[in-house]
């Protein structure tokens, strides 16, 4: 592998001024506040600013281009509809500097390489489209059309379609993204990897196998009316702080939260409301009533605990399990059942970290409630045994009748805003074959029924020169992905990259021998086609779907929309060898939606029922106890324990955002929540750890993690004493995602194992 581009992939190992303050235990409030006017002023037009501040997350108006949290479906706040990091969201998409031609004159591709991700972010929209030719140094100005048809070109080239790579991110449309998908099968392949891969592809796995459906089961009015609302894995101050003022009114209706996570986030200890002027003032709500600080994943060792003590008091009273939901919804309960009672309550105890008195308090209210929602994200579906983190989920649920009710459920909160959506639609390596029939129905040709690549399968084929070309439609791939110099010299096998994107990221610095920048436009900008101002529609992580318009001007007149980009590129790529008239959908796209009814199940009548103002729920079984399972029922699973065994010099880390940061998105580079000022190169350890490696705060220290015989590396990092369990470590990504190896993942899903690395540490 080339250090040059191995370079040009990691973040550089240079420190700022780091500044330490003792953790809050409060979030959001006058804190958030702050902030939010401080994105606003600083990076974009403050008109803008506010006319969007006013639009965001309104009933048809535009969807916040941040989390999938859902927005209410009766009243909304008209004058804040949105989080701190929804407002830094459309300041980054928004920004009031755009880069053309000229700025790339004055920068080399090496010389962007050795900024930060922030820097390289805060660069500005891109306002052209961008071409580096095969040994260039800087990107030069190209046309649209010559750019559609150089690509259509290489595309046309490869031995088989099966040699290009076509990856989407979340933020796309379900327009654009149906249209992509489309594209590729007719094209010839179904290598269609996205976003949902690397993180809530252990859910879907998890939640099919066991309930039918590969999405969550409850609703926002459900998480009002829980008694008892579990939140496991997820730091929603940071990742979807809209989430808190659910969790607020959950308490106010007499629910109670118990929070279970490595690190004590403030966002779920405490909760001051901005939109309430008493609790600005008074102090905000407690958000849990318990906090179980779980070892790194101590959760199927928590969940057995919980188990077996409930399976104990179900054999003394025969009255704990919902057995009349059992008999009639589940299958496998016996067997799960047998395999339970082959584990010992002590030691699921002593491996989950959790102490005794934490656990009775959990155990009383799961033990005395049934209307339970469990929420979860990343810290249970990045690891190598996370299907079972979420297959032992449903199985605590399922016991309790806590599936398809009334203030019951399963909620896997979903990061960017429409990834839910992409998979609906069709963005699937894998998709079902009654999917695929009804393409062939409506199109005309016979889609490829072989399973494609999804992105780890993709990296390993572009750095084994089985894949030629990577087409991204959003995202900042590099820098989402494991394994960054490994996935850096698959990217610079290619014959040619191509990244769809709005701003500058590290993925346009880590090239094929040519590459394309192609400019779109964004969320919050108006999108005028031949038949007028377009509107589009996205998912969010409850099963809505709803409308979405842009209200600004575009940033420049050399943008396209994704749905424009990837007409252009089929009609270049196919030509007369497709019935489809792609250009039509460009003009117009109704006659998209008209299509997606015709062949996404749920969206009969799309067009119509994208006009009522909330959008409109798609069907969901597990809501309603229609368990679309082989067995026709849910399923109990069995799960085994992960057995670590760390040697004396050796932590489990994880990797973490901070608070300025959404995904690869890096807001600014302060942590507030977690103490830390103007600083990413960190690691968080717990202080009898750093003693037992003679380690001080702030020592700088390299980090190595070995895997199947590979070591990997990642250098310069400073120690942060945390409150965190022993032989546990935190840093953030992307910084340490070269440390996360291409194969360690999760069975059956493939999510990488960014949660769970092993890692020694050298001063």
């Amino acid at each position: 592998m080339s250090d040059s581009h191995s370079n040009k992939a990691l973040t550089p190992e240079k420190f700022t001024k780091i500044k330490l303050k003792t953790p809050p235990t409060n979030s959001v409030g006058f804190g958030a506040l702050k902030s939010s006017i401080s994105q606003v002023t600083k990076y974009m037009n403050v008109k803008d600013g506010v006319k969007l501040s006013l639009k965001i997350n309104q009933k048809g108006e535009f969807d916040c281009p941040g989390c999938a949290w859902p927005d209410p479906d009766d009243e909304r706040s008209s004058i804040g509809e949105y989080c701190e990091n929804g407002i830094k969201a459309i300041a980054e998409e928004a920004q009031k500097n755009t880069i053309d031609y000229r700025f790339f004159e004055n920068h080399s591709v090496e010389e962007l390489a050795g900024w930060s991700d922030f820097e390289i972010g805060k660069s500005g929209r891109l306002a052209e489209p961008l071409f580096l030719a095969e040994g260039a140094t800087h990107y030069q100005p190209i046309s649209w059309e010559e750019a559609f048809n150089k690509v259509g070109a290489h595309l046309n080239a490869l031995e088989s379609p099966d040699e290009a790579i076509f990856y989407t991110s979340g933020r796309t449309t379900n327009e654009a993204a149906f249209l992509y998908q489309l594209f590729v099968r007719e094209y010839g392949t179904t290598n269609l990897p996205d976003c949902s891969n690397m993180c809530h592809e252990a859910s879907g796995s998890a939640l099919s196998e066991t309930l039918g459906i590969g999405k969550g089961s409850v609703t926002l009015d459900d998480l009002y009316k829980a008694e008892v609302v579990m939140v496991i894995g997820q730091n929603p101050a940071t990742n979807h702080p809209r989430m808190l003022s659910a969790l607020e009114k959950c308490k106010q209706n007499g629910g109670k939260i118990i929070a279970v996570n490595p690190l004590p986030e403030a966002g779920l200890l405490k909760f001051t409301n901005p939109q309430d002027p008493i609790k600005l003032l008074t102090g905000g709500t407690q958000i849990a009533d318990v906090f179980a600080q779980v070892t790194i994943n101590g959760d199927v060792a928590l969940f057995k605990a919980i188990l077996l003590k409930l399976l104990e008091k179900e054999e003394a009273t025969g009255t704990v399990f919902d057995k009349a939901f059992i008999n009639e919804f589940t299958a496998g309960y016996d067997a799960f059942i047998a395999d339970l009672k082959t584990y010992n309550f002590d030691a699921c105890l002593e491996a989950s970290g959790i102490d005794i008195d934490t656990f009775e308090a959990i155990f009383e209210l799961i033990l005395n409630n049934d209307k339970i929602i469990i929420c979860w994200a990343m810290g249970l579906t990045q690891h190598q045994n996370a299907v079972d983190n979420i297959r032992e989920v449903v199985n605590l649920l399922l016991l309790k009748g806590s599936i398809g009710k009334e203030g019951a459920g399963t909620c896997p909160v979903r990061g960017h805003s429409n990834v839910q959506g992409d998979r609906t639609v069709g963005i699937w390596e894998a998709a079902p074959q009654a999917f695929l029939d009804k393409i062939e129905a409506k199109y005309g040709f016979k889609p490829k029924a072989k399973h494609g690549y999804a992105v780890i399968d993709a990296i390993k084929a572009m750095y084994e020169n089985k894949a030629k070309v990577f087409f991204g439609l959003g995202g900042n791939f590099i820098s989402a992905v494991p394994d960054t110099s490994y996935a850096s010299q698959a990217l610079a096998n290619c014959n040619l990259t191509v990244h769809v994107s709005t701003k500058l990221n590290r993925s346009h610095l880590v090239t094929g021998k040519e590459a394309l920048i192609l400019p779109c436009l964004g969320r919050t900008e108006k999108d005028i086609q031949k038949s007028g101002l377009q509107i589009q529609s996205v998912e969010n992580s409850m099963g809505v779907v709803s409308s979405t318009k842009g209200v600004l001007e575009p940033c420049s007149k050399d943008l396209m929309s994704e749905v424009a980009v990837v007409c252009g590129i089929a009609n270049a790529t196919l030509k007369h060898r497709s019935n489809i008239d792609w250009l039509a959908y460009k003009d117009d796209y109704t006659l998209v939606r008209n299509d997606i009814a015709e062949v996404v199940s749920g969206f009969e009548n799309f067009n119509t029922k994208l006009q009522k103002p909330a959008g409109f729920y798609l069907p969901n079984g597990a809501r309603e106890r229609q368990f679309n399972t082989k067995t026709g029922k849910a399923n109990f699973t069995k799960n085994k324990m992960p057995n670590w065994k760390l040697k004396n010099d050796e932590l489990i880390m994880m990797t973490i955002r901070s608070h300025d940061q959404f995904n690869t998105t890096i807001y600014g580079l302060d942590d507030r929540y977690r103490g830390v000022y103007n600083e990413r190169r960190i690691i968080f350890m717990n202080k009898a750890d750093m003693e037992a490696r003679g380690l001080k705060e702030l020592q700088v220290v390299n980090l190595k993690s070995e895997f199947n015989g590979v070591t990997r590396r990642a250098n310069k990092f400073k120690v942060v004493a945390y409150n965190i369990p022993k032989h546990c470590c935190a840093t953030y990504f992307p910084e340490t995602n070269v440390l996360v190896p291409i194969d360690n993942f999760a069975h059956t899903a493939k999510t990488p194992a960014s949660k769970s690395v092993v890692i020694t540490i050298e001063a």
